[in-house]
This record gives C-alpha cells, structure tokens and sequence, in this order.
C-alpha cells in the first residue's frame, strides 16, 4: 500500500493506548485512535481539522497537499503516551 504520494507504508502493527470502548466509547466504532505501523511511522484516526486550523499553523510549520490536520482528544494522547517509543 501506499500514500497518496507514492510512499510506501508499512503495515498496522499494534494499537498505542487504550481501545475506544477502554476509554469510554459506547459504540466502539467512531473514536479516535493511534497505531504504529511496522515501518515505524504512526497512523491516526482523528477529526480532520484541516481547513480549519491551516491558517493557524505556526510560521515554521507546513503541510504538504497529501497531509492532513488531524485532531485527537487528549484522552486519547494521554493513554498512548506509556507505549510511545523514546526512540
């Protein structure tokens, strides 16, 4: 598989954090979630924020056409945070 770009990506390894209904999703289907994938690079599912939140992006910051903003509840951080690698 591949992104939009051509890149190629590596394959959903594990889930960082806690599951969606772990964290109080009822349905257990529509909740953001973080997983890491086996090239090492993370995958989201969030809120797509792009539009809104593009013209607010520091001076220093970009994103090319193929990325999005994507926006998480801290929740969701927060409970990844002990299985996010220091390196």
């Amino acid at each position: 598989m591949s992104l939009d770009h051509g890149a190629p990506f590596g394959e959903i390894e594990r889930r960082l954090g806690s599951t969606p209904r772990e964290r109080g999703s009822v349905d257990n289907g529509t909740c953001p979630d973080i997983f890491q994938l086996s090239d090492g690079r993370f995958a989201i599912i969030g809120t797509d924020a792009t539009a809104e939140l593009e013209g607010h992006l520091p001076a220093d910051a970009g994103r090319a056409s193929y990325e999005r903003i994507v926006v998480i509840s801290r929740d969701t951080l927060l409970h990844a945070k002990g299985d996010i690698p220091d390196r």
